[in-house]
């Protein structure tokens, strides 16, 4: 009887093994670390003081990992995202452009309006909704998960927006919009007169004080709805107390009251459209000043992941859920406030007090899914050390233009501090999912300072490359304004792309595919290879990437001629990614954006932590979706480039 029983208990257990306990089910934890720099990481597990990244590193192996040409997020996270390079999954840049129209778009998402609207009365009604689309081509590594029934859960991940796939629980990261569409539009309420009212990443709004109540309104989206597309609004009051530091915001039915250097909570914005049809989003303010002038700082207004206007995760509902779990949370991709921090808006402690915000809800995303991870892969970026070294590098570098030596003493470090938070991070995540658990930390790139800025297109047209219509202006708007295409060969485009005004491609194309643009390549890569900055005696440029020697796939077509890989220190000017020519062709870099990763790959690789050892001395980005494939025993897909950085008996399908 009793052997029976014994019998019965192994049943019943292998049963439940095989219908729903772990056995030997693979359980693969990744964490993204957005910039996490090979140098400074070394640096701080020298000291100690990253125990948690050198326990996985003694568990199986730490190694720089190579980045994407060129190494900016979106396309470095594609890469990671499917195995192929840009000329596979076709992001080159944050910025495309369309070569029939020389005009620039977001790389990763278009959005395509409703084609018909009836009219009723004053009401456009569309009569199919509004597509948005998402660019990256290829299979997400989690989408091949889905088709063999492994359970997936992806937060945040970059150039995933919308977000791909159907089963897998994911939420949108960089790439996903403002409720404007833009990246990030902050705006900034003020009784202190400005000579703009516009500003990059902002707009600024003056307004009057009248007995101490100041009235305007809240600019949102486009009301498509109504001829012209005027943007929605929602009034908005604001008292001010006659004798504290303290201020009451009204919106329409909302009120709150904020002290002086006080964050709100979030409040809940309501855009009617039409009767019946409304758009939600949700702002943080912050009461920056009350006297002598009056000083308040609204967030970019974010989709709303309770009710979002756009799909932000999948399933649908997912962000309902996350919401409900951690409370209401940032959904606009890039989430950290830069250009706030850039325009003065915000000052450096401001600034932290947001990053910390951001920072703080990822983790509760991350905990909300540890709590329920038995099996399968698990995701979760973090972008917190991008965003804060592109602008507290300048703390760290005493040769940077925005060196301060009185706020390096008190900013100094802070990058290094994040660094610590991350691994407590690790250390939290590691432990919760347990020894037999496969745990992969990576980061798309590492970071360097940028002291200069070069324009690419001003060295174009001083070089005799590109033509302008007015010659006598010597410079040319964004958006290529002033250039003359019937005397232009070459012209810069996005941060790191060069291209050839080829004839068959572009529309007033000159240069003819073939000898003529080979050797013109061949020019062009030579004397910006030799380029000096007369200031420093420095090479600007490391290295000049021909397309072909470094793509691969069914986008090559799509490729830049050239990517230019700028040297430590240097970096594609703010004007050259808008295709503008200026007057100066090296300028000092003086803002706050003061470091950056979009120089050449091998300036600023990325970090590789793996709790198993891996054979290949030099992996890349997209090893890994290969890698995460052979953890459940799935063959690479053909069109994947990378490979499998644990070796296994797997053929490719």
């Amino acid at each position: 009887m009793r052997k029976a029983w014994v019998f019965a208990a192994i049943l019943l257990i292998s049963i439940s093994v095989s219908l729903g306990g772990n056995g030997n089910r693979p359980k693969v934890l990744i964490l993204g670390f957005d910039g996490f720099d090979p140098k400074i990481a070394r640096s701080l597990m020298a000291e100690g003081r990253l125990p948690n990244f050198q326990r996985l590193a003694e568990m199986g192996s730490f190694s720089e990992l190579e980045t994407s040409i060129p190494p900016q997020s979106p396309v470095a996270w594609s890469n990671f995202i499917t195995g192929m390079n840009p000329g596979g999954h076709g992001i080159y840049d944050f910025i495309a452009r369309d070569p029939k129209t020389y005009m620039p778009y977001l790389s990763t998402t278009v959005t395509e309006d409703a084609k018909r609207k009836l009219k009723l009365g004053k009401w456009l009604i569309p009569l199919s909704r509004a597509q948005v689309k998402l660019l990256r081509h290829g299979k997400a590594f989690w989408e091949i998960l889905e088709d063999y029934g492994i359970p997936t859960v992806v937060l945040r991940v970059p150039s995933n927006f919308p977000p791909s796939g159907t089963k897998t629980r994911s939420l949108s990261g960089m790439g996903t919009p403002d409720i404007l569409g833009t990246y990030g539009t902050f705006s900034f309420y003020t009784t202190k007169p400005y000579v703009i009212t516009e500003e990059t990443g902002g707009r600024i709004y003056i307004v009057d004080n009248f007995d101490d109540k100041v009235e305007t309104e809240i600019v949102g989206p486009p009301n498509t709805f109504v001829e012209g597309s005027p943007d929605a609004r929602i009034p908005m009051t604001i008292y001010l107390d006659p004798d504290y530091p303290v201020a009451k915001i009204v919106i329409e039915d909302t009120g709150l009251i904020l002290n002086e250097k006080e964050w709100s909570d979030w409040v809940t914005l309501r855009f009617k459209m039409i009767p019946f049809v409304t758009v939600q989003g949700i702002v943080r303010f912050y009461l920056k000043s009350v006297r002598p002038d009056f000083e308040l700082y609204m967030s970019p207004i974010q989709i709303d992941p309770r009710a979002p206007a756009l799909p932000i995760s999948t399933p649908p509902d997912y962000s309902k859920e996350l919401a409900k779990a951690i409370g209401t949370f940032y959904t606009q991709g890039i989430a950290e406030e830069t250009w706030a921090l850039n325009e003065g808006r915000l000052n450096e402690d401001e600034f932290l007090q947001q990053i910390e915000f951001v920072f703080d809800q990822t983790k509760k995303m991350l905990d909300y899914e540890l709590d329920r991870f038995k099996w399968g892969l698990l995701y979760c970026y973090f972008s917190t050390s991008d965003p804060l070294q592109h602008m507290f590098w300048r703390f760290r570098d005493p040769m940077h233009p925005m060196y301060d030596p009185e706020l390096a003493k008190r900013y100094g470090k802070t990058i290094e501090f994040y660094y610590t938070r991350l691994d407590s991070v690790l250390g939290h995540a590691m432990d919760r999912v347990g020894p037999d658990a496969t745990v992969i930390v990576l980061s798309d790139h590492g970071f360097t300072s940028y002291r200069r800025n070069f324009h690419l297109d001003t060295w174009l047209y001083k070089n005799g490359y590109l033509a302008l219509k007015d010659e006598f202006r010597q410079e040319s708007g964004e958006f290529f304004e002033n250039v003359d295409w019937s005397g232009t060969k070459a012209y810069a485009l996005g941060i790191n792309c060069l291209y050839i005004n080829q004839i068959g491609r572009e529309t007033e194309g000159i240069v003819s595919p073939g000898p003529e643009k080979e050797h013109l390549l061949d020019e062009l890569r030579n004397k910006l290879l030799a380029i000096v900055d007369p200031e420093t005696g420095e090479h600007v440029i490391a290295q000049v990437y021909k397309a072909e020697d470094c793509f691969t796939g069914e986008c090559v077509d799509e490729a830049p001629d050239l990517v230019i890989g700028y040297n430590s220190g240097y970096r594609g000017s703010w004007e050259t990614a808008l295709g503008k020519v200026t007057r100066t062709l090296i300028t000092d870099n003086m803002k706050a954006w003061s470091g950056d990763h979009c120089m050449a790959k091998e300036v600023i690789p990325g970090v590789l932590f793996t709790s198993k050892p891996i054979t290949n001395p030099r992996p890349a980005l997209y090893d890994l979706a290969p890698t995460i494939l052979g953890e459940f025993e799935i063959p690479p897909l053909p069109e994947m480039v990378g490979s499998d950085l644990f070796p296994r008996a797997i053929e490719p399908s």
